[in-house]
């Protein structure tokens, strides 16, 4: 999995973007990295996107190799999780604050962080921005013990999550839109 952030890091580097992408701090012991975007559907209509993963998730970040076995719950205390062959599962991240429409976030060890002493606070807000548009922030804050350094696979983590912020603006951009009323 680590090789594959490094692919993806690199070639997102090299791809044109609409969304703005920060490696904001970086040190042996942790970093934050910021993605925004704005996304054409209101904070309404993008939550419940946001809220199934399985959708906008790449397949290439999940440790069963396919985004259909992500789910998450609802509410604080619950789980963004993963389905594995044999009855397996892993915990991507725990909900830990959410308000539905402008905050959700999370906390743990994403993808091969998970391998080291380390934690991370996910912030996902979405703020209304212009006529019926959504700005969408990802701020990941990581620190602990990582063992190559954290201020190394900082880059490569923001590319992966710029990738994940691509994959809801085009899954939340392609829903039908909601029949007037």
């Amino acid at each position: 999995m680590r090789s594959s952030i490094i692919i993806v890091a690199l070639a997102l580097a090299l791809a044109p973007t609409a969304a703005r992408a920060e490696v904001v701090t970086a040190a042996p012991a942790g970093f934050e990295v910021k993605e925004s975007a704005t996304i054409a559907v209101p904070p309404e209509k993008l939550w419940p996107v946001l809220m199934t993963p399985q959708h906008w998730w790449s397949s290439d970040h999940t440790w069963s190799g396919d985004a259909a076995n992500l789910y998450m719950d609802h509410q604080a205390t619950g789980c963004f999780c993963e389905k594995l062959p044999n009855k397996g599962s892993v915990e991507h991240a725990r909900l830990i604050f959410v308000d539905p429409g402008k905050t959700l976030r999370m906390t743990g060890a994403l993808g091969p962080l998970q391998a080291e002493a380390a934690t991370g606070t996910l912030t996902i807000t979405l703020a209304p921005d212009g006529d019926g548009a959504t700005k969408v922030t990802f701020d990941y804050i990581v620190g602990g013990y990582i063992r190559a350094g954290a201020e190394g696979i900082a880059p490569a983590v923001d590319a992966v999550l710029a990738q994940q912020l691509a994959g809801l603006k085009a899954a939340a951009e392609a829903a039908p839109a909601a029949p007037a009323s």
